[in-house]
């Protein structure tokens, strides 16, 4: 979400400052273009940091089988992914 949010803010500031030909005396739309594109950009590479930063899942599976034989499995396994920018 936060990808497609950047790509939309770098999109909207780009016709603000490169598309839209107005002068208000209140407001300076290539300004606030450049700011909309700048902060497209930041939220952009923070979502891929978020994206691919290092992962690590425990999962724990027990299974409890017929309770007069005694056999109790209890199962630990640690899952890392390494996949880092």
């Amino acid at each position: 979400m936060s990808i497609g949010s950047g790509i939309f803010l770098v999109v909207i500031g780009a016709v603000l400052r490169f598309a839209l030909n107005m002068e208000l005396s209140w407001i300076d739309l290539d300004l606030v273009g450049n700011i909309l594109m700048g902060a497209g950009v930041v939220v952009f590479v923070l979502g891929l940091v978020f994206m691919f930063r290092k992962r690590r899942s425990v999962s724990t599976r027990r299974t409890v089988v017929n309770p007069q034989e005694g056999v109790n499995e209890v199962r630990r396994t640690d899952r890392i992914d390494d996949t880092q920018l």
